[in-house]
């Protein structure tokens, strides 16, 4: 049997850090688009009934954003990024021009995943950390994509706290497991065992249902180990 090169397990961990999130952005990519879609439109409920009608530039910001929903479903990144020189400007644009409206807030989320998925993490940093939202999924897919930046970058004790936050704000079988093992993952590459153990346990006692548990005795029996050398 060859023997494995040195460094070849931790490219192989931080690559499924990482394509953990691209997974989950593929899967439930129409999930975010409708979840993002209903934030705004509830925002424009409230501003309908405060006001008695849409704000003007409100309702041309979501009107614009459309078209970018519509090239991000077909993973037409730079286009939804940048426009198509048309009919439609971007979502870099729509953030410039329409900066107060909930539509560019959305904005900087679906640019944040837009570069994310084009290989820079540091401009998806940028994005995702000026979007706020209170939603349990969107808002912690991107808190947990904010690690996954770090991730990239090299930056992996910056990487967990987002991972944490990420599940303790969703809290829930479908991201929680996520987050938490990919916390897990980075604590293993920190070698600091002990706390990755501490997180395998949680997706095992409190997510037990999820697909992360059904293998996550592995990784505890691997950290377990590990912490004892």
């Amino acid at each position: 049997m060859a023997t494995p090169k040195k460094g070849a397990s931790k490219e192989i961990e931080v690559g499924d850090i990482v394509s953990k999130s691209e997974q989950f952005i593929e899967k439930h990519k129409q999930r975010i688009i409708y979840c993002i879609a209903g934030i705004a439109i509830v925002v424009a409920g409230i501003f309908g009934t405060y006001y008695g009608y849409l704000i003007p530039k409100e309702k041309q910001a979501a009107i614009t954003i459309f078209k970018g929903e519509q090239y991000f479903a077909r993973d037409s990144f730079a286009l939804a990024l940048h426009g198509n020189q048309a009919d439609y400007p971007g979502f870099l644009s729509i953030i410039d021009d329409y900066g107060t409206s909930s539509s560019a807030n959305l904005a900087k989320a679906y640019a944040g995943i837009c570069y994310f998925r084009m290989g820079d993490p540091e401009n998806a940093l940028k994005l995702l950390k000026g979007f706020k939202g209170k939603d349990k999924m969107i808002s912690p897919a991107v808190i947990g994509l904010i690690g996954d930046c770090h991730v990239n970058a090299g930056r992996f004790k910056e990487a967990i706290p987002y991972f944490e936050k990420a599940a303790n704000k969703a809290d829930n079988e479908v991201l929680g497991p996520v987050f938490l093992k990919k916390a897990g993952l980075v604590y293993e590459e920190l070698k600091e065992y002990n706390n990755a153990v501490k997180v395998y346990t949680t997706i095992k006692e409190k997510y037990f249902n999820s697909e992360e548990a059904a293998s996550i005795d592995k990784y505890i029996i691997r950290a377990s180990e590990l912490a004892k050398n």
